[in-house]
This record gives structure tokens, C-alpha cells and sequence, in this order.
């Protein structure tokens, strides 16, 4: 069939090859670069649209650094607003590094050129020549500090190694701790314009030493200082180290004393060094305050009576459960631990055993104190105070054994209730905690607290034991025997309390009541305490507290607090004192001598317990020679500073013409 479409033909009439318009395999390439066009199109979009915060976060990541800096700590006060722990102005040497960066090239320059016109082939690399360089040009500026301070410090080039590694947007310590006299002469001396810095921070500062050292506590070195709602959590971040309490009330109360950090965030070079100004700052914020119940007047006078023997002294407000004070030998100076503790300073605290706060961690038996526990027992269980005496010789058989009297008189003859508290007689009490039997003795002690923790506001404290046949069985697996209950009458034997505790009882036989809490913190409006009183008759009651007060005026000084009113370095005029002595024995060591009181009888205020070890078995060692005399002293001090308040608070009287 002919074509109705003629070949086409050029000019001669030959026949020309036609071309379709398009070529298949063409249009498909063409489709597969636009494809691919789109892929990348679309993928430059989404990276941009899409994924542009996380390529900025890394970026950031990248060019950011975050400084932190710590807060000072809040100061502490005595009850009086005096001083206790405040923080003083620390000064160090630094080197900023990052001013330093030419310096550091042109040496590491030079340092190759050396290396390279000996001849030596075997070069160090260029980071150890930039290590190198780096050591050198620092120690030429602490070369300008030793000539000024006439020292001779040089380099750690591994710690300044590690400073590059960790912490290089930090300032370098050259010299960390400056006297008053070398701060002076480098203010003075160093370039306006300088590297060099004397750079300032705080350290604890304990104004009275050792006063009070346990309680107060002491800081260490914190390398985990952090900020809240700071930005930049997720940047590398450089730390300047804080304090952090580590004992006492500065550990209690770390998070009411403790700073708030401020920090900086830096944009840094390819090398790591910061490019100023900041990109955000924020300053540093010292801690809250906190004002203690203690009188620092009180708390000296206790410990220069305690001196140099082991020991510990505790007076309480008796309304308010407050400690006036806490003092505990031996001890340490709070200036040793600022700015850090050194290991001298630590062997010779452990040589002498003055870690530990003896007021509250320190167990001891309470010997004779113990005696009003077991009188106000044997007394609920209907014993007379009247009509029940003992005839002492001066020893007492009980069950198998010879229990004498230790008063040094070798008898008191029969005596009632009131005369065996004040002449303190072994032998009455023996009998009476007979009668009172041994279980009722440990309901009345833990009734009063005396096996339970006070909960005052400090670390390590014990709780203290109070024994009774159960607690034998079940702690020794031993039978309870007469001789046991004996012991436990007079406070020997198995018993063990804390100063603390004994004060706090004091404070409680006062006020007539069961418990006493203590605090070490100080409210003026703190209201009095109440608990349970003590289930005595107004008879009883007064057996107890004129037994008490016998202590402190009888006839027999030997064995009792009579100094208290027979002396006059220690009388307080017009103040009735109910006091305890007691002497506990310990086996081949030292005795303990004890004294607990309350004064004035009428209107109570004050309630002390005082424990002393003494340094040899078989010394004479005893409450009424060695820690009457301490408590007499701050009770002393106590009513002196009550009658000065009273008389400056008094109106003017002016006198008529």
C-alpha cells in the first residue's frame, strides 16, 4: 500500500534520512539528573529546615565553653551575733593562659630552630616541643613573681600539662596561697597590664580557733560545684573548686551555708581559648546565715577548765532545750582545715584522738549521777524516802560478793534517801537498787531518754546502753546475777551514756520532766518545752532535789561539790545549785569523774553535765575535785552575765534635788 507521506528529498532529489525529535534513552537520563537534583534539593531543605537546631547545638557544642565559680559560704553566729565561722579573703598568683597564645607560638618557634641548627635528628614532635614551650614561658612568669617574693618556686610541667588537657579556661595557680605581707609587695610590684594575677577567693575563717571546733565543723575541697537554671548544661563546663561541709554544723547545715555558684559561658577559638567578653554571666551568691544557741563567753570558760584532760563539759538552757554550751578535749584548730588540711596537721590530731566530739559520740559510764535515775524508780515503786535507811560500815555483801562504799570515809552510819544523795553513799544504793530491782531502773532511764539519740542537730551521735536481764541474755547470753544490779545502782557496770544526755537529763529533773530536746540552733522566741512530768509526790520530789542540793553544801567535802559553796573563786551568791557528783571506774584505765546540775533551784535556768577521764588506774580520780569545778566556773560566768543584762536593762533613777 503506497504511503501517503512522500520521502523527503534535498534539492538535487535525493532521498535525506529522517530523525525522530526524541530519543527515549535521552529522556530518561534527563528524568534521572532531575530525580537526583530533587533528592539533593530536598535533602539541603531538610537539613536546613529540619535539622538546623541539632547542626547549631553541635556547633555550639563545639565553640562554647561554660566556667563555674563557687559561692561563698554563709557565716555562723553565737546566740549573741558574735562571729563564730566567717570567710576570709584568700589570694593566689595566676597566670591567665590565654593572654599567653603568641608568647607560646614564638617559643615553640624558637625551641624547633634550636633543635634544627644541631643538627639532631632525633627532633620531638611538635606537641612535645609545644609542651616544652609552654612550661618555659610560664616559668618565666613566675620567675618575675620569685624575684619580687625572693622564692624559688618552679613549674610542675605535668600539672600544667593536666591544666591545658582539663581546665584551660581557668586561670593557672602559680602560688596558691599568699601571706598578707607577699600580697602587699606583688599589688605593688606586678604590671598594671600583665598575665599575672592575684586572684581573689574565700576560705573559712574561725575567728576564736578552736572554740567550739566539733560543733561547729569543718569544710573540704568540692569539685562537683553546680548551678541551677544556668544555661548550658549540655556544654563542656570548667569548674572552679568550692567548699563543702564535712563535719559538725557546717556538714548539718551544708545546704543553708553552702553558696549559690555563678558561672560564665565563653565563645573559644580553634585552640581552645576563651574569646571575651562572655556570652552570659551570672555572679556568685554567698550562702544564708546561721545563728547557733551558743555563748561563746560560756563555751571558753569550759574549755580552759577542761585544759588539756580528756573530756567534755555541756550546758543547756533548761526552758528551751537550747546548748549554751558543747565542749569537748582534746581538740583541734579550725585554721589548720583553711584553705585545706595538710597531712601533718592530720597525724598529729590522730595522735592525740581529737576527732571525735566526746560531748556526743563519747560513752562513758555515768557512775553516781546515775543515782537520780535510780531514786526516782525505786521511789514510784513505793520506796520512802523517809523511812528506808541503811546502816553504812563501809561495804555490803550482795549475793557472793563485797561491795564496798567508795567515799574515801569508810562509813556513813544509817542514813535516809536526802543524806545518801548528798554524801553520795555506795552502800544505800546498793540495798535500794535491790529494792527497786533492775528492770524498773532501765523503764526509768529509758523513760527518761537515756538509750535513745537526743537527735541534736549534729553527725555521729550514740545512743547510750541501758542494761536489765533481758538485754544480758540477749546481748552476752549471760545470766543476770545481784552483783549486776548492784553495779547498775550506782552507774557502773554496763551502763553507758554521753555527756549530752546527762545534761539533758539534768535539764529534765529541773523542770520535773521526762525529756529534754535539744538544739544547737537559736530562736529568741523559742517557747519553753513541756513534756511529761515526773511522776513524783511533792514529797518525792523534794527528797530528789534537797538530796541534790546536800551535794553541793554538805559536810563531807570529800566526795561531793561542796566547793561550790565553800569557796570563793566558785560561790555564786544568791544561787541555789542541785548538783551529782560521780566517779566511774573503768577497768584498767582511768576513772570518770562526773557532775551534773541545775541552777537556781526556785526558777531553774541553766543545767550542765560535765564527764573528765582521768590519765591512771587508781589516781583518786573523782566528779567533786575535777569536774565539779569546771561546771561551777561557766555557771559562775553564767549568773555574771545574767546580773550585767538586768542592770543595763534597768531604768535610770534619777535623784531629786
Amino acid at each position: 500500500m503506497a504511503s501517503n507521506h512522500p520521502e523527503p528529498t534535498d534539492p538535487s532529489g535525493r532521498l535525506v534520512q529522517s530523525h525522530r525529535g526524541y530519543d527515549p534513552r535521552v529522556v530518561a537520563f534527563y528524568f534521572l539528573i532531575a530525580a537526583l537534583l530533587l533528592v539533593l534539593v530536598g535533602g539541603l531543605g531538610y537539613r536546613q529546615l529540619f535539622r538546623s537546631d541539632i547542626y547549631h547545638a553541635r556547633e555550639r557544642m563545639q565553640n562554647q565553653r561554660r566556667v563555674l565559680l563557687p559561692g561563698p559560704r554563709g557565716n555562723i553566729y553565737d546566740r549573741e551575733g558574735r562571729v563564730l565561722v566567717t570567710n576570709r579573703a584568700r589570694y593566689a598568683v595566676v597566670l591567665y593562659l590565654d593572654e599567653l597564645q603568641g608568647d607560646f607560638r614564638k617559643e615553640t618557634i624558637r625551641i624547633r630552630k634550636n633543635y634544627r641548627a644541631t643538627g639532631d635528628h632525633d627532633i620531638p614532635s611538635l606537641g612535645q616541643i609545644e609542651q616544652i614551650a609552654r612550661v618555659s614561658v610560664v616559668q618565666q612568669y613566675l620567675d618575675q613573681v620569685n624575684a619580687i617574693l625572693g622564692r624559688d618556686e618552679k613549674v610542675d610541667a605535668g600539672d600544667l600539662r593536666r591544666h591545658f588537657g582539663r581546665e584551660l579556661l581557668l586561670p593557672y595557680t602559680l602560688i596558691p596561697d599568699l601571706s598578707a605581707e607577699n600580697f602587699a609587695r606583688l599589688t605593688e610590684r606586678l604590671p598594671v597590664v600583665s598575665p599575672l594575677r592575684i586572684y581573689a577567693s574565700s576560705a573559712r575563717a574561725y575567728p576564736y580557733g578552736s572554740a567550739a571546733s566539733h560543733v561547729l565543723g569543718y569544710v573540704g575541697i568540692d569539685e562537683d560545684v553546680d548551678v541551677e537554671d544556668f544555661p548550658g548544661e549540655d556544654l563542656t563546663t570548667f569548674k572552679m573548686k568550692g567548699f563543702v561541709g564535712r563535719d559538725g554544723l557546717e556538714k548539718n547545715f551544708d545546704a543553708v551555708l553552702q553558696g549559690e555558684p555563678g558561672g560564665s559561658i565563653f565563645r573559644v577559638d580553634p585552640a581552645g581559648y576563651e574569646v571575651k567578653p562572655p556570652l552570659e554571666e551570672r555572679q556568685p551568691r554567698q550562702g544564708r546565715s546561721l545563728t547557733t544557741s551558743l555563748d561563746i563567753d560560756l563555751q571558753q570558760v569550759a574549755e580552759q577548765g577542761l585544759g588539756d584532760q580528756t573530756g567534755a563539759a555541756v550546758a543547756l538552757d533548761v526552758a528551751t532545750g537550747e546548748v549554751l554550751v558543747m565542749a569537748s578535749k582534746p581538740d583541734y584548730d579550725l585554721n589548720a582545715f583553711s584553705p585545706r588540711l595538710m597531712p601533718d596537721t592530720v597525724a598529729d590530731i590522730e595522735r592525740r584522738g581529737a576527732w571525735t566530739n566526746l560531748a556526743v559520740g563519747g560513752l562513758f559510764a555515768p557512775g553516781s549521777t546515775f543515782k537520780t535515775i535510780v531514786s526516782i524508780a525505786g521511789m514510784k515503786r513505793g520506796i520512802s524516802p523517809e523511812t528506808f535507811k541503811v546502816d553504812c560500815e563501809g561495804s555490803l555483801k550482795v549475793g557472793n560478793r563485797i561491795f564496798r562504799c567508795d567515799n574515801g570515809l569508810g562509813h556513813h552510819g544509817d542514813i535516809a534517801l536526802r543524806e545518801a544523795l548528798g554524801e553520795s553513799c555506795d552502800v544505800y544504793f546498793y540495798a535500794f537498787g535491790q529494792e527497786t530491782t533492775p528492770e524498773a531502773m532501765a523503764a526509768q532511764a529509758r523513760e527518761m531518754h537515756l538509750e535513745r539519740a537526743t537527735g541534736i542537730e549534729l553527725p555521729n551521735e550514740k545512743r547510750g546502753t541501758i542494761p536489765d536481764p533481758a538485754w544480758k541474755e540477749k546481748t552476752k547470753g549471760e545470766k543476770w546475777f545481784p552483783g549486776d544490779t548492784a553495779n547498775m545502782s550506782i552507774g557502773q557496770g554496763d551502763v553507758l551514756v554521753t555527756p549530752l544526755q546527762m545534761a539533758c537529763l539534768a535539764a529534765s529533773l529541773a523542770r520535773n520532766e521526762l525529756s529534754t530536746q535539744p538544739t544547737l540552733l537559736h530562736d529568741p522566741n523559742r517557747p519553753r518545752q513541756h513534756t511529761e512530768s515526773i511522776p513524783l509526790t511533792p514529797e518525792q520530789r523534794a527528797a530528789l532535789v534537797e538530796g541534790m542540793e546536800a551535794c553541793t553544801n554538805t559536810t563531807y567535802p570529800d566526795d561531793t561539790a561542796s566547793l561550790l559553796t565553800t569557796i570563793a573563786a566558785y560561790r555564786i551568791p544568791g544561787v541555789r545549785i542541785a548538783g551529782k557528783t560521780g566517779t566511774a571506774q573503768v577497768h584498767g584505765k582511768g576513772d570518770v569523774a562526773w557532775f551534773i546540775c541545775f541552777a537556781p533551784i526556785e526558777h531553774p535556768q541553766i543545767a550542765m553535765a560535765v564527764a573528765v577521764e582521768g590519765d591512771n588506774p587508781n589516781e583518786g580520780f573523782g566528779g567533786a575535785q575535777h569536774a565539779a569545778p569546771i561546771a561551777a566556773q561557766v555557771m559562775k560566768k553564767y549568773f555574771e552575765k545574767k546580773a550585767r543584762a538586768a542592770a543595763a536593762s534597768a531604768p535610770a533613777v534619777t535623784l531629786a534635788r
